[in-house]
């Protein structure tokens, strides 16, 4: 009898203590809910963007045998010398001209070139990654012409191509 007794009382405290933690589960849902609803703050925050770095560009006729050299009706690859001084890469989005293309100063005589720079479609294909802090040579196919039109002074010359590049992180 003392052991059923026992298990009486233990059925009793076992029920009372699923009530008391249901009871005590009820009341912190309705404390959360409560606070929830009821609660307000105030703060603040700033964040400040780096400021990209201009991608720096020197355009060159490639080469200077006559293979590769721009030759009066004759079309040339323009390769591009870019710098990143970015501490991240950057991809080289679209290339285009910017100016008269003009003779170096040993050939004066050399006053209408002829040359045109034909600008590569944009985006570029392939995509060009510029590594960061470091240089890369460009190759654009054939992106330079020059008419028949230009003088014989310009024999020789090497010309500058001006040109902007868009450069994306």
């Amino acid at each position: 009898m003392k052991s059923t007794r026992s298990v009486l009382h233990g059925a009793g405290l076992a029920g009372t203590a699923s009530a008391a933690a249901a009871a005590l589960c009820l009341l912190a849902g309705a404390g959360t809910a409560y606070a929830y609803w009821v609660t307000n703050g105030s703060g603040s925050g700033a964040a400040a963007a780096a400021t990209m770095q201009p991608v720096t560009v020197d355009a060159l006729v490639a080469g200077d045998s006559n293979r590769t050299g721009l030759v009066p009706g004759g079309t040339a690859d323009v390769v591009l010398r870019t710098s990143n001084p970015n501490a991240y890469a950057v991809r080289l989005y679209s290339v285009s001209g910017n100016g008269m293309v003009t003779a170096d100063p040993g050939h004066p005589g050399c006053t209408t070139t002829g040359v045109s720079f034909r600008a590569p479609a944009a985006p570029l294909a392939p995509a060009v990654i510029i590594p960061a802090k470091s240089s890369l040579l460009v190759t654009l196919p054939g992106a330079a012409t020059m008419s028949t039109l230009s003088q014989s002074a310009c024999q020789g010359a090497t010309f500058s191509i001006p040109v902007t590049v868009e450069a994306r992180r």
